[in-house]
């Protein structure tokens, strides 16, 4: 139920006693966050330029902690003068380098960003991308800071000159909510987002994989190499409706002859070329990767990319469907032929858990 898992099939977890002692443990630092906030946006719209005309919106983020506490996901819908904005966001937790990734959709756009990286000092948590602006590479900070149980504000502010100087683009400032993040929930979208692609309309194509799954496991160990030898595992895969179902997360965890597994998924479903991208992480990694991307065609999602493994580039390809409304599988497959041909290497049957 996972996205593409080349890396977790090329490199194992790692042991947690790996970890430095010298290094803070930050896992907590974005528990603050949990909640349900009001939020007064105000936005730059050139940022390099000191004319530039600004804008405000305001809004309602909920964040909630999901994959047992690891990772935290942020729902952000605002009205401003553009009309209505909707952001997704899911905040990783990387305990070998003891550092936090961000990373961010917006819906309208439907692509998954850059993510920012980095830790929490004093307090006060930045995070780092390189991005572009206008055509140009310019560097991202994204802080957290004056922080309260019931107010705090975030800020994103861009670099042209490596960080030596920097431009606030984008101030956010948050209020606790007394009211849950049902009650506040909005469904509602501008006319910008109505569809006139006449393409088919695949946003509810995973709906038949909400709920939760007892899972069978088959991993070939050593794939693109002739190797037959296959390890089995048994775990569980719950599969959780987010965004409003624009986007859902899938937990994995198994154990057995190809050791212990934990993966979390995120599949979010881009309104624009009505495809679904799936990407995935693993507990010591703490960051996605590269997202597989596709659609449904006669109940079976195959979705696809290109991605570095045992030091060649590799096609990827990872396809689910449904069997009946109790039974599903999925399995992944490498092609080093330009996909020509594939080698089946994971193959997932899932049982539903009434």
């Amino acid at each position: 139920m996972t996205g593409s898992l080349a890396q977790a099939q090329a490199t194992p977890a790692q042991s947690s006693n790996q970890e430095s002692p010298a290094l803070r443990d930050g896992q907590h630092d974005f528990d603050f966050n949990v909640g349900v906030w009001h939020t007064q946006i105000k936005r730059r719209v050139e940022p390099f330029s000191p004319s530039s005309a600004t804008m405000e919106l305001s809004g309602t983020v909920t964040t909630r902690q999901v994959w047992g506490g690891r990772a935290k996901l942020e729902e952000i819908e605002a009205d401003g003068p553009r009309g209505h904005w909707e952001a997704l966001s899911l905040f990783l937790y990387n305990p070998l380098s003891h550092q936090w990734s961000q990373n961010f959709i917006n819906r309208k756009i439907g692509t998954l960003s850059a993510g920012l990286i980095g830790e929490f000092k004093d307090g006060r948590g930045e995070l780092f991308q390189a991005d572009t602006f206008n055509n140009r590479a310019i560097l991202v900070r994204g802080a957290w800071d004056n922080i309260t149980p019931d107010s705090h504000t975030y800020e994103e502010s861009y670099s042209a000159d490596g960080g030596k100087t920097w431009v606030q683009a984008f101030i956010g400032n948050k209020t606790k909510e007394k009211e849950t993040a049902a009650a506040t929930a909005v469904a509602s979208a501008d006319a910008d987002t109505k569809d006139t692609s006449g393409l088919r309309d695949g946003q509810h194509d995973f709906d038949f994989d909400f709920g939760n799954w007892k899972t069978h496991s088959r991993r070939l160990l050593h794939p693109l190499t002739g190797s037959t030898t296959w390890v089995e595992m048994d775990g569980e895969t719950t599969v959780s409706k987010v965004w409003d179902g624009r986007a859902n997360l899938a937990e994995y965890k198994a154990d057995g002859t190809g050791g212990h597994i934990e993966l979390l998924s995120l599949r979010w479903y881009n309104p624009t070329t009505h495809q679904w991208y799936l990407d995935f992480a693993t507990p010591n990694v703490g960051t996605l990767g590269i997202p597989n991307v596709g659609e449904f065609k006669n109940g079976r999602g195959d979705f696809y990319d290109q991605e570095p493994y045992n030091g060649r580039m590799i096609l990827v390809r990872f396809s689910i469907w449904g069997i009946n409304a109790d039974t599903a599988q999925s399995e992944q497959a490498f092609s080093d032929d330009g996909g020509k041909t594939w080698e089946v290497n994971w193959i997932n049957q899932y049982t539903r858990i009434k």
